[in-house]
């Protein structure tokens, strides 16, 4: 049977054994002797060998462990947003199913994530819908209705006019936020004409300078995956507006080797630390959206200042 097929209790054992054996084989024939009370030339030799014992136990021992400490430190480490994390089988018996167990409990967790996921991300979208139809046909007709009333009232002009324009404000508002929540344009008029809709407000809103480089002839992608990159790219501006500081933004799609590719990137102030936030709400959703659609989403901080999001997703078959 070969060492590495035995349980670990036995690898230890015969080691061990082994070092004992040797010291014993080398007691029997050397002409060393104990004598009592033990001799300082005595005491330094059954030290020296002591020692000498100790290493090689440690150096023995060392890479039947090693797995152990791998498959730790890969429990401690591990990200079921960066999935595909596998540790190599190997190192005895125990050692192996240990491992195994570990590799087969990872692709659960990250098809259970998968799912739940889809799952929740779906429900966030039909709730999404939901409110934007409530806000358009019920509350936007409720301010139209306001808008007719205030011409029958015998109000003062100038007061009439104040309120008006007070109730259109509120109904522009209405509107941008229903088509925040549900994107009809991606819907009616594809991808790329959603991008431009929504850069388009964004800098209008924002004040924010926004440079388009949209390649009009795209691969073929799934509703998903289209809908996947609408929703980062829209995350990634408002994380520009809110944290970057910064005058100008591109958003860039252009089509890559079998996907397609999407990249905002600000000339802000970048990350405090030059790290990007891996556990901030808005990013993990970001990563989430893109494992879903079996994309890859990268953040980086750029060379000269600001922070790139890039967001590549494969084409539909």
């Amino acid at each position: 049977m070969r060492p590495n097929r035995l349980p670990l209790l036995w690898r230890v054992f015969a080691i061990n054994a082994l070092l004992l054996a040797a010291a014993t084989l080398l007691l029997a024939t050397t002409p060393l002797t104990i004598s009592a009370p033990i001799a300082l030339v005595e005491g330094v030799v059954l030290v020296v060998g002591l020692a000498l014992m100790l290493a090689a136990n440690v150096m023995l021992l060392r890479p039947v462990f090693a797995p152990l400490d791998r498959l730790l430190q890969r429990m401690q480490t591990v990200d079921l947003l960066r999935p595909g994390q596998r540790l190599a089988e190997g190192g005895g018996v125990e050692v192996t199913a240990l491992v195994r167990a570990f590799n087969e409990m990872l692709e659960r967790l990250e098809a259970e994530r998968h799912e739940s996921s889809r799952r929740i991300l779906a429900a966030q979208e039909t709730e999404r819908r939901r409110i934007a139809l409530g806000l358009h046909d019920e509350v936007g007709q409720v301010l139209t209705g306001v808008l007719l009333q205030l011409d029958s009232l015998g109000a003062p002009a100038e007061r009439v006019a104040e309120t008006k324009q007070a109730v259109r404000q509120a109904l522009e508002e209405v509107r941008r936020i229903a088509q925040e929540l549900r994107p009809e344009m991606l819907e009616q008029l594809g991808l790329v004409s959603a991008l431009t809709e929504l850069s388009t407000k964004f800098a209008a809103v924002s004040g924010i300078a926004v440079e388009r480089k949209l390649a009009p002839d795209l691969p073929p992608l799934s509703p998903d995956a289209e809908l996947a990159i609408y929703r980062v790219a829209q995350e990634s501006l408002t994380n520009v507006a809110r944290h970057a500081g910064a005058s100008k933004v591109e958003v860039a799609l252009a089509p890559g080797a079998g996907s397609v590719v999407l990249r905002v990137s600000d000339d802000g102030r970048g990350f405090s630390d030059g790290v990007a936030p891996n556990g901030s709400g808005g990013l993990r959703g970001m990563r989430e959206r893109a494992l879903l659609v079996g994309g890859a989403l990268a953040v980086k901080r750029l060379a000269s200042r600001g922070v790139e999001v890039r967001l590549e997703v494969p084409t539909e078959r």
